[in-house]
């Protein structure tokens, strides 16, 4: 805020006293208030509530008198209805019309239990709407029940077949999505105030996976709006209770388990969604998960309205893929590049490797050799731009004992210039390493979501998408975990050996670098402990193939030939002026070399102010 703003608000302050002192008008006076009970002064939505629960112990004459058409629901008999087919088994209730529990039939738990993913304990729905008589919860009901067919069933509340209240649920002939209708006609749509549903949906998430920390760490609630092209999803790592408001009108909420996920969806548009995350100190539950949102009456029905549907199924991306457009982004692929290597690369290749074996740790090993056979050029590329710095480095240290200072920026200039005229770059030795990282990042995305490797066993590991553990310690260590990962184990060897084998040929490297290099292979041991052994297991036989191609690349690359081949190419640039980039490299290194300078100039002119 500069002056002249400040002055303005100061002034409009002081005018804005000045009349509320002086010139406004006196207030009128006050009326004695009535006390207002605590009852009253609850929400009103509560108390119409409340209201309508009480009046269930009434007759059933008052019942008609209160609550008009809705008193055909206040009592009854709970009734169970399943629908099934070859993926799921849905149980429904016709207290509420809801659903009371799902079962996975092709799943089981990690402690080898059929897998149900929500029961009438753990989740609980709620679906209220505004009449003249109160806000009604419809899933407080009860309801007739209508097996149409083997998939469809309705519950109904009917005075005849042109009055009545019909919640319709179809499960699909396979798959894992549930179709909803809600359907009110004749007498009920008069005592409506409001054209929208009030639905809330809360799920305490099993564990149902070995790892619970992990299993919290990939747990969240995910939703979409289409107008943006938007996804969003809750803090998977927060320690407390997370909220969210959606800003713009939703497609999909989901609770998304680390191999899981419930949804509501609709080909409309569900307003005023709120969504929130709190995490479980428990043995059995992951997290509390939960939404609120508003659905436009319209959309719910049969006959003129949007599709609305549930979701009970894996995270499995072609089965998620078809639910929905963007609905597969709840199998989390990675960050941008890495997300297109999965998709477009690894996830192809795995799906054609799976019809050749059933073993996963197979597979896993025939897509280490694919990859690396595919990433080949690369590395032996990456091993010819090292071994030229190598034949090369009795020259260049030659360069540098020609100055006092090794990294004096002259130095560095004339090996530039030596290094262009024998057309060999520095960088190609790490160029091609780069390149290879997207897909090195990518499988450390893949392994862990890949629901096709859950409880999947290979040697030891008797689940390749959780660790493998040759001893349980019974506690737990800082920064390590409770067990020790026999694959985490080998991958650190491994690595140590091929950063070994390396720094044998990357002799330019500095020997404060090296040490560094032996380091962080160490600490794959603490960071990747917990982690899917499948992941490590790949990364372990992908060092040992990496340290078989530099070894068979060696037999063929010689440094005699190699020399001569550049000392013919130094030839043929003798005269050679240095390329664009090698100009702006120059200039740079030369702008770097005077600032420094002038750095150290100015130190020591204060060295010697503060002297004097």
């Amino acid at each position: 805020m500069d002056k002249n703003q400040t002055i303005g608000m100061v002034l409009i302050f002081v005018m804005l006293f000045a009349y509320l002192t002086f010139f406004s008008p006196e207030p009128p006076p006050i009326e004695p208030k009535q006390e207002v009970s605590t009852t009253e002064k609850k929400d009103s939505t509560l108390q119409s509530q409340v209201k309508l629960n009480t009046l269930k112990d009434q007759p059933d004459s008052i019942l008609q008198q209160k609550m008009g058409f809705f008193a055909l629901g206040m009592k009854g008999q709970e009734e169970s209805v399943v629908l099934e087919n070859e993926d799921i088994k849905i149980t429904l209730s016709s207290y509420g019309a809801r659903v009371k529990q799902v079962l996975l039939k092709n799943y089981i738990t990690y402690k080898k239990a059929p897998l149900i993913l929500i029961d009438e304990q753990s989740s609980k729905f709620n679906s209220l709407i505004k009449t003249e008589l109160g806000d009604v919860n419809l899933n407080e009901l009860y309801y007739d029940v209508n097996k149409i067919d083997k998939n469809t069933v309705a519950f109904v509340i009917g005075l005849d077949t042109e009055n009545y209240l019909e919640h319709k649920f179809t499960l699909a002939e396979k798959g894992f999505v549930v179709d909803y209708k809600l359907n009110i006609v004749g007498s009920p749509q008069g005592l409506l105030k409001s054209d929208k549903l009030s639905f809330s949906w809360t799920d305490d998430v099993k564990q149902l996976e070995k790892d619970l920390t992990d299993s919290r760490r990939f747990t969240t609630v995910n939703y979409f709006m289409p107008q943006d092209e938007q996804f969003e999803t809750l803090s998977e790592t927060a320690s407390g209770l997370e909220e969210k408001v959606a800003e713009k009108p939703v497609r999909f909420v989901s609770f998304k388990h680390k191999f899981f996920n419930t949804s509501i969806i609709t080909d409309g548009f569900f307003n005023n969604v709120k969504v929130a995350s709190n995490p479980i100190v428990s043995d059995d539950i992951i997290k509390t998960l939960s939404t609120s949102l508003e659905i436009p009456l319209a959309d719910l029905k049969e006959k003129e309205g949007r599709n609305i549907r549930f979701y009970f199924g894996p995270n499995e991306y072609k089965i998620c893929e078809a639910v929905t457009p963007s609905f597969e982004r709840n199998v989390y692929l990675g960050w941008a590049i890495f997300a297109q290597v999965n998709k477009y690369l690894i996830m192809p290749l795995f799906s054609v490797l799976e019809k050749v074996t059933n073993n996963y740790g197979i597979v896993i090993l025939l897509l280490v050799i694919v990859v690396k056979l595919v990433l080949f050029p690369l590395q032996y590329k990456s091993y010819v731009g090292m071994a030229k710095m190598k034949v090369l480095q009795p020259e260049v240290n030659e360069i540098r004992a020609k100055y006092s200072d090794p990294n004096d920026m002259n130095a560095q200039q004339e090996i530039m210039q030596f290094y262009g005229k024998a057309g060999v770059s520095p960088l190609s030795g790490c160029i091609p390493l780069v390149l290879q990282m997207p897909v090195f990042l990518a499988l450390f995305n893949f392994f862990p979501n890949a629901i096709q490797l859950r409880q999947k066993s290979f040697l030891w590991a008797d689940d390749l998408s959780s660790y493998d553990s040759i001893w349980d310690f019974g506690f737990s260590i800082p920064f390590y975990g409770d067990h020790v990962s026999l694959f985490t184990l080998l991958f650190t060897a491994s690595q140590l050996a091929y950063t070994y084998y390396n720094n044998q040929i990357n002799v330019s490297m500095q020997a404060q670098m090296k040490v560094i290099t032996y380091i962080m292979p160490v600490m794959f041991i603490f960071f990747l402990n917990s982690f899917s052994s499948g992941l490590t297991y790949y990364y372990f036989i992908s060092n040992l193939i990496t340290i078989g191609q530099q070894n068979i690349i060696k037999a063929f690359v010689n440094d005699d030939k190699l020399l001569a081949t550049i000392e013919e190419k130094r030839k043929q640039n003798a005269n050679k002026k240095p390329s664009s980039f090698q100009q702006r490299l120059q200039e740079a290194m030369r702008a770097q070399q005077e600032k420094t300078t002038q750095k150290e100039e100015e130190k020591k002119s204060i060295k010697d102010r503060l002297k004097k």
